[in-house]
């Protein structure tokens, strides 16, 4: 009995042995099959990357020569080698470079001369803001003055504009532009002097009292101004139209006198005039 139970145990191991290798050889089996697989999968991948990479190649080529021949005809054309034709490019692509440079340069000295010219305007308004100041002050001055002038009665009971009686108030009257004015300076016992298109003579000066006497000779008319007073506006007509002239003294010394003659804008003025 014993050696019947010892039997079948021993058969049991051996189909168990069996049915193992025989696992064993289909995993085995199934593996290789799944290994085959991939790899052919793989090799497929591989085999249609480099049936791409040939084709791109094969274009890549085509594409060379097509450059080449169109080099070569651009060549021909141009009567030039190829060697010459990829010289001239080269000396071209230097002369873009060169010009790009030059462009660059000139760029940034437009904008450096823009920048100098932004800063001369800046001065400029600068300096026009300075002018506009000093033109205002010298119109204050010119007011200031214009206040303190005198308007008077005139020896033929006219009334008179304003009269100076220094040469700054003259400048002034100068200035303001109303009428034409001419200095003089007479001598007593001197020939008749023209002052603008008349001629005044200077007979006789009380320098204490300011007084003066004169001659005024005008349209071949001789008047006598006797007795006058310095400041006192001498009126006359002159002329066809008529026109008012003054004049003024406003210093009387021993021998001489000195003054200015004012007339209106209308007259006639004389071919030398100071």
């Amino acid at each position: 009995m014993a050696d019947e139970g010892n039997q079948v145990l021993m058969e049991h191991h051996s189909n168990t042995g069996k049915w193992l290798l025989l696992l064993l050889a289909v995993i085995v089996v199934a593996a290789f099959g799944y290994v085959q697989y991939v790899t052919h999968a793989k090799i497929n991948q591989l085999t249609d990357q480099l049936a791409t990479s040939q084709a791109q190649v094969k274009e890549l080529a085509d594409r060379m020569q097509t450059a080449e021949a169109q080099e070569e005809t651009l060549a021909h054309q141009a009567g030039m080698t190829k060697k010459e034709l990829v010289q001239k490019t080269a000396e071209l692509q230097a002369e873009q470079t060169q010009e790009r440079a030059a462009q660059s340069r000139l760029e940034a000295q437009q904008k450096e001369q823009i920048g100098q010219v932004t800063g001369e305007i800046a001065g400029v308004k600068t300096d026009v803001g300075g002018v506009k100041t000093d033109v205002a002050s010298t119109k204050a001055d010119l007011e200031a003055t214009k206040a303190k002038l005198q308007s008077t009665i005139g020896d033929l009971g006219v009334q008179s504009g304003l009269i100076a009686t220094t040469r700054s108030d003259l400048e002034t009257l100068k200035h303001k532009g109303d009428r034409n004015y001419y200095e003089f300076t007479l001598l007593k016992g001197a020939k008749p002097q023209p002052v603008a298109t008349v001629s005044l003579e200077l007979k006789k000066t009380d320098a204490k009292k300011g007084k003066f006497t004169m001659n005024v000779t005008a349209d071949d008319k001789t008047i006598e101004k006797k007795d006058r007073n310095i400041a006192e506006p001498i009126q006359f007509y002159c002329g066809r139209d008529h026109l008012l002239f003054e004049l003024v003294v406003w210093t009387v010394d021993k021998n001489k006198a000195t003054g200015y003659l004012s007339t209106p804008k209308s007259a006639p003025v004389p071919v030398t005039a100071n």
